[in-house]
Parts: C-alpha cells; structure tokens; sequence
C-alpha cells in the first residue's frame, strides 16, 4: 500500500498558521510579480475565484470580499514544508517527497497495522506539530493512492482520509473520478478519451489492453496498469537530477538600465551554478535570453536568446556569472523597455565524469575548495551571505511583492510577537 498526505490549499494554510484571524475569511495567495492566483481558499473558490486567476481581473471580487491576499513567501513555505516533511517520515521506514505540499509514503512493511487508523494519526501529528492541515489517500498503487487523497477531499471532508481497502472501494473510487482528473493524464489525452467513450477512470479500466496499446504512450499503458492495481511507477528514494536547469524571473518594474539587468543575470546565473553544486553536477553550455513585454505594444519588442559552450564543464559560481555576463552583453541592446531575463545551463554531466580542456588553465581543486567553503556559510548564516560582488546587493529588478507576509520561521528579527 502507499498512501500520498496532502496539504489543503497549502500557501493559504501557511498564511493563516501565523494569522488565525485569518480562519473563515476568503483567502488567496498571488505569483511571481502578484501576477494570478495560486493557492485559495475553500472561502475564495466558493466566490467564484478560479486557479492563475489574474489579480486584477478578481479585484471587484476581492473588494467586495474582503478577500485577504498574498504575495507568495517562498521563504516560510519552504521551511513549513521541511517541517511537515519531517513529521510524515517518523511514521514510515520510506517516503517520497513529490512535491513542496505532498509525499507518498511507502505502507509495505506494515502488515499488522490498520492503514486507516494510521492515516488519522498522521493527519492529526501533522495538525499539532506543524499547524497544517492534510488529507491522506491510501491505496495500492501511487495513482490510486493520489485519487483517493482527491476522493478524501471531495467526499470525506469531514475524515480527511480514505483508505481505498478493497476492490469495491476502489471501484466507486474509480467511477466517481473523471478522466481528466487522473494523475498524468493531460488536457488533451482527457479529450481524446472522452470522445472515444471513456468518461471516468472507471470506463478507461473496462478498455480493451490492445486498444490501450495501440491509442495510448507508454505513460498512459503504466497509468493503466496502477489503475488495476498493479504498481508501474518506480519510487523514486530521492530526486533524479535534472537535465537543464533554468533560473528566470520577470521584473518587479520594466527594466531599462544595463547595469540592473547585468545585476539580475549574475544573481539567476549564481543560482544556477548552486542548483548545479547541489546535485553534485557540472554544465557544458550556458543559454542567456532577454525579452522585453509583449503585452506592451506600445513599446518597442525584442527578443534574443545566446547560448555560449563552455571550455570546460563547471559548476564554480564565478566561471558561470563570466560566461554568462559575456552572453548578456553580446545580446543587449539600449532603448527598450525589459520585462524579464533568465539563465539556463545546459548539457548537465555529472561532475565526478569531467572532461578537462588541455588548455584549462583555472586552478579547479582551488576553485572547489572555495566554492564548498561559501556554500557550507550560506547554509549556516543565511542564504547569499557571501556572494560574488557583481551580484550586489540591493536587487533593484526584484519581484512585485506589495503583499508580502513576514519570515516568521526563518528570520530572528520578523519573529511572531504576542501581546499579553
């Protein structure tokens, strides 16, 4: 058996653990820049505010309301997040962190214990221990199990857990889900299905296996397989590495100043070079792109992207922001009105597997002393504590964030204070 805990509505969930005047009243937190809705409330969905809502579009709605909104804190999610993390791994021998609200925890080894019992319990540690509320699916499969927590949240609200135990649970289970809310099937395979006559999950399981071979990926014959009950997708003990990995952001204010952007494209460049340390790999090329709005068409547009090869794979925070400054400065032009840049490193191999150039001639060993010795600071004090100065200091292209909550976990000076 698995069994996937998620947390409800879990950016709300987060602003109302340290704001509980915040309970009953219609909640949502915003994107990058204030940009859509992406976390609500029960309260919110019930006045009719949809997922990547766009704020502005939902600001009668919101006034109305007296909607409370949010600006996302990345910060304070992800340090909840680790704490949940924490208090759902005391109760089993193995569990997978899908996602920043949600974990599959693997039930194999507990033959004797009664799932749905244990399933109360870990909603109810995680509700005293951390403060955040979850909804628990068990079943034997991981897709069954990510359709029983959905089935936990539609129909056992008041439980908040559902333990698809036999095959009659499973099948009511299976024919009150439509296609197009099983796990993996995309927008577009849901409407194939729907107009080959299969409407639930219950009406693809009935589908002849040729038919499915024939009409379906691979992906979708191994959703097939979980849906009988029969695990087709692999646990995954930790994260697999990722083959590019980009770091891009909009401005908080259309950017015209070479010097401002140049900033933001050494810090996303830095970034990368951490993400890249972190899962103990290198980059053999770095893509630097800038565009400006093209909603504005007021403005002038453009658009251009450079990709640089690197003489030698690096994941060295200094090696990435050079290369990656060149690029901007090949493909910066004055005169326009910018609305985002970014960095992608490419070609990831792992760094134990380098090739080096025979005419390198950086000090490397130096190199990954330093760079071990700045992580292992930044880890301890506070992210960015020591940094490279091109990156500087004031972040003047920084993110829209005129909602944004405080710290409350992660920061001494922005502690919750309680008046007696």
């Amino acid at each position: 058996m698995y069994a996937l805990v998620d947390c409800n509505n879990f950016y709300v969930s987060c602003e109302r653990l340290f704001n509980p005047k915040l309970e009953g009243r219609p909640v949502i937190v915003l994107s990058n820049n204030d940009g859509c809705a992406v976390s609500r409330s029960d309260e919110a969905k019930a006045l009719g505010i949809e997922m990547a809502t766009p704020a502005f579009m939902a600001r009668e709605i919101i006034e109305k309301n007296n909607v409370a909104v949010f600006s996302s804190n990345y910060t304070l999610y992800g340090d909840i997040s680790d704490r949940v993390m924490k208090t759902l791994g005391g109760f089993v021998p193995r569990l997978e962190i899908y996602s920043i609200d949600e974990a599959f925890l693997d039930m194999h080894d507990l033959d004797y214990t009664d799932l749905l019992e244990l399933g109360l319990q870990i909603k109810t540690a995680v509700k005293k221990n951390v403060g955040i509320p979850v909804c628990v699916g068990i079943a034997p499969t991981k897709t069954l199990a990510k359709m029983a927590n959905r089935y936990a949240k539609k129909y056992r609200k008041n439980i908040g857990v559902h333990w698809a135990a036999n095959e009659e649970l499973i099948k009511e289970m299976l024919s009150v889900t439509e296609v197009g809310d099983i796990w993996g099937i995309g927008r577009q395979y849901a409407l194939f299905l729907k107009r080959n006559g299969f409407n639930t999950a219950l009406d693809l399981l009935s589908a002849p296996e040729e038919w499915i071979r024939k009409n379906m990926t691979v992906v979708v014959q191994r959703l097939f397989n979980e849906l009988k009950g029969i695990p087709a997708i692999a646990w995954e003990f930790k994260p697999p590495a990722k083959k590019n990995i980009c770091t891009s952001k909009s401005f908080g204010k259309l950017q015209t100043k070479k010097e401002e952007i140049a900033e933001a494209v050494s810090n996303y460049a830095a970034a990368c070079a951490l993400k890249l340390r972190n899962q103990n790999s290198c980059c053999r090329s770095i893509n630097v792109f800038l565009q400006t709005n093209l909603h504005r068409t007021q403005d002038k547009q453009y658009s251009r992207s450079i990709t640089i090869d690197l003489q030698t794979p690096t994941n060295f925070t200094g090696e990435i922001i050079n290369y990656a400054t060149k690029g901007f400065d090949i493909i910066f032009k004055e005169g326009y009105n910018y609305l985002k840049c970014g960095v992608m490193v490419l070609d990831i191999v792992p760094d134990d597997r380098i090739q080096a150039s025979l005419f390198d001639k950086l000090d490397r060993k130096k190199n990954k002393t330093a760079m071990e010795a700045m992580d292992k600071i930044n880890k301890c004090l506070g992210k960015e504590m020591v940094r490279l100065s091109v990156q500087g200091f004031e972040k003047r292209y920084r993110l829209k964030t005129e909602h944004l909550s405080s710290h409350f976990t992660t920061d001494i000076n922005q502690l919750l204070k309680v008046k007696i």
